[in-house]
């Protein structure tokens, strides 16, 4: 009868803590149109693989009456479950409760999950919705911020980590999502911005409401902030479910193998009329993209942001494989700071989780103009040049049409260590186009010619006949072999095949110096 009682009361105390901030506060998440924590964990997970942690944890704050104020779990669920039977971590910020502020034991419940993930070679994803830090906690609640900033760096690279932001992100509290691999807003109630709209209007006497300064279409659009943008909370966590379905768990193990009945022998006919003759006329690289993939299927990374160059994961043949390309439908195609930093970033989250990376090639260079020279194209150039440098994964390159100048060696050349490089006909690798190489070559003779745009139009036209093709590169070894395009799926699966035991390194160090 003793024990009967304690497990009556026991329940009780559950049913408490699940109840977060109670009846009203839930009715009035829902009427922000939000869910509360628990719901968004029950979409996210398999059915009945919850296991919660903490659930009775409460601050240990006295000041400013906050002794008054307890509620169990202290703002925060955490635990883990299985997404398609992989094991997961996760913790998801309840705004029903304090306004889902961060103490000190709510950060501390936040660094457990995230050490168990490290421990246990799980993926760790976070669910923001938060006010901020606990204002009654002073000091408490900042240094519970730094131990999950501390976390969130020790597991990079170790481990994915994933952050959906569901509601507001401000302060201190936007520096976790940052250093996590993907950030995933939602246009309906998610933002992020280190200081407020009340904050920016004192000191810069600046008037922006909170969309325009820290909305999802702002930082998926403008900052690259957010990696991926959605409509609503449950678009958000079905994207969470097909993101971690093409990466591994942590850095020991290979990507997740998807058994497709898209065959090898597959030809890409329509690749063969895609690039256009004129070489200054766009097309759109989602389309070779779509072409080569296993069913058509691609999830773009940053779609909004830095159009000009295409990111995003895909298979072939099963296997899971990190796409870049640049695209010219946007500026042509070039590489630009945004573009540079971008692809940096994802090239070497493939590298960091086993990921083989297939680039496809068409680049003009890179972007010229004071602006991007001031704000320096030369640094963050440097970025994706050091990535792809760095990376030991399995790298192969399609040059489509141009490979030009400096932009040609970023892009994954052989000088990169690429491992395979192949060429369309249409290829054109030299270090500048046509147009611009011979008013450079015979700058002289124009000058005394009778006729200039003449002699430049007939020079112009042998330069591309003796290097604006892909056979010099190819008689050089630079590239491995001339492919006809409708080939291009089956030759990058057999190089995948042949790679698939490929070994390198780099020289010890603690780490490089990456030009930041």
């Amino acid at each position: 009868m003793v024990l009967g009682n304690k497990i009556v009361e026991l329940r009780e105390n559950r049913e408490k803590a699940r109840s977060g901030g109670g009846e009203k506060k839930i009715e009035a998440q829902h009427g922000k149109g939000k869910l509360t924590a628990r719901e968004r964990i029950e979409l996210l997970v398999d059915k009945d693989s919850f296991e919660e942690f903490d659930m009775f944890v409460t601050h240990r704050c006295k000041d400013f009456n906050m002794d008054q104020i307890s509620f169990p779990g202290d703002g925060v669920v955490t635990g883990c479950g299985t997404i398609d039977g992989r094991m997961i971590y996760l913790y998801a910020q309840d705004f029903t409760v304090i306004g889902g502020s961060l103490s000190r034991t709510h950060a501390e419940k936040i660094c457990k999950v995230m050490e168990m993930g490290m421990k246990m070679g799980a993926p760790v994803i976070g669910l923001a919705d938060s006010g901020g830090a606990r204002v009654q906690e002073g000091v408490d609640a900042l240094a519970g911020y730094a131990d999950i900033f501390l976390r969130n760096v020790m597991a990079s690279g170790v481990i994915p980590q994933i952050s959906a932001i569901m509601g507001p992100c401000a302060g201190g509290a936007v520096y976790s999502p940052a250093i996590t691999d993907f950030v995933i807003m939602n246009q309906k109630t998610s933002y992020m911005f280190v200081t407020g709209p009340k904050v920016v209007k004192t000191v810069l006497n600046e008037t922006v409401t909170t969309e325009e300064l820290g909305g999802a279409s702002i930082h998926a659009s403008q900052s690259g902030v957010a990696h991926f943008l959605t409509i609503d909370e449950e678009e958000t966590i079905q994207l969470i479910k097909k993101l971690i379905s093409y990466i591994p768990s942590n850095n020991l193990e290979q990507p997740p193998y998807k058994p497709t009945k898209d065959t090898i022998e597959r030809k890409c006919t329509e690749l063969n009329e895609i690039i256009p003759e004129n070489p200054n006329k766009p097309y759109d690289i989602l389309d070779v993209i779509f072409s080569i993939v296993d069913d058509g299927e691609f999830l773009e990374v940053a779609r909004n942001f830095a159009q000009n160059i295409v990111v995003g994961f895909a298979r072939m043949h099963g296997q899971s494989i990190g796409i870049v390309a640049n695209q010219p439908k946007f500026l042509a195609g070039v590489l630009d700071i945004n573009a540079s930093v971008k692809a940096a970033r994802f090239v070497r989250f493939c590298d960091a989780f086993n990921i083989p990376l297939v680039v496809l090639e068409d680049v003009p260079g890179f972007m010229p103009g004071s602006k991007q020279e001031h704000n320096g194209i030369i640094k963050h150039g440097a970025k994706l040049l050091y990535a792809f440098a760095e990376a030991t994964v399995p790298k192969i390159t399609v040059i489509l049409r141009k490979a030009y100048g400096g932009a040609y060696c970023v892009m994954n050349s052989r000088h990169m260590r690429a491992d395979i490089v192949y060429g369309w006909p249409s290829a054109e690798i030299a270090v500048m186009g046509p147009k611009g190489a011979v008013e450079i070559v015979f700058y002289k003779d124009t000058k005394n010619a009778e006729n200039p745009e003449t002699l430049l139009k007939e020079k112009e036209a042998e330069y591309r006949d003796k290097f604006a093709n892909p056979y010099r590169a190819a008689e050089k070894g630079y590239i491995d072999d001339i492919i006809e395009p409708d080939s291009t799926r089956f030759r990058i699966i057999r190089s995948l095949e042949m790679l698939a035991s490929k070994k390198d390194t780099n020289p010890p160090k603690k780490h490089g110096n990456i030009p930041l």
